[in-house]
């Protein structure tokens, strides 16, 4: 298999493919994270921008697979995106609480020849939380790099999370099995 290069600084992204065994690199290329108002079907949200990122990245590296992600939370079709401090990361979760959403992450991986892009969609549904648990985690895990204001492995989902639907890895920002599937499906061992 060609060389492979994660375009994504998350450690998260960096663990779970370290779990399932793909030897790779880490090269991240700041991109903007913004898309155009006229995207409509949400999925295509993080699939653009994760375009953006492998574009990026693919200016910095010669032959080999990048692959880059993006995930975005939403809640009653709203994109919540990454909190932009400790208010707004209190507020995030206040209104998950009690609410069921989606997670969607969006891969790119690509070569000089070919490109495979999709979205994973996962339902996340919160328990109601308090007032107190809300403020205690986001003191103590400063959440202000997630989407959503939140991280399932972390103390909010081990205590907060009352049913997912569909991929866990997905949540934690990339949908692991899916990405290994294309990676040896598409270009062999």
């Amino acid at each position: 298999m060609q060389r492979v290069v994660l375009a994504s600084g998350s450690p998260r992204r960096k663990q779970l493919l370290e779990w399932a065994e793909v030897p790779f690199d880490v090269v991240v290329a700041n991109t903007d994270e913004s898309y155009p108002d006229d995207i409509e079907a949400m999925q295509d949200i993080p699939v653009y921008i994760a375009r953006n990122k492998a574009a990026a990245v693919q200016y910095k590296v010669n032959d080999c697979i990048i692959i880059a992600a993006d995930t975005i939370v939403v809640l009653h079709n709203e994109v919540i995106g990454k909190p932009r401090n400790r208010e707004h990361a209190i507020e995030i979760l206040q209104h998950l609480s009690g609410q069921k959403h989606l997670v969607i992450t969006g891969v790119v991986i690509k070569n000089n020849a070919q490109e495979i892009a999709f979205a994973d969609i996962t339902e996340v549904t919160f328990r109601e939380l308090t007032t107190e648990q809300i403020t205690f985690y986001v003191d103590k895990y400063n959440p202000y790099d997630k989407a959503g204001a939140y991280a399932i492995q972390e103390w909010i989902g081990v205590v907060g999370i009352k049913s997912v639907n569909g991929d866990f890895y997905n949540v934690m920002g990339l949908p692991v099995s899916r990405v290994v599937q294309a990676l040896t499906g598409i270009w062999g061992d």
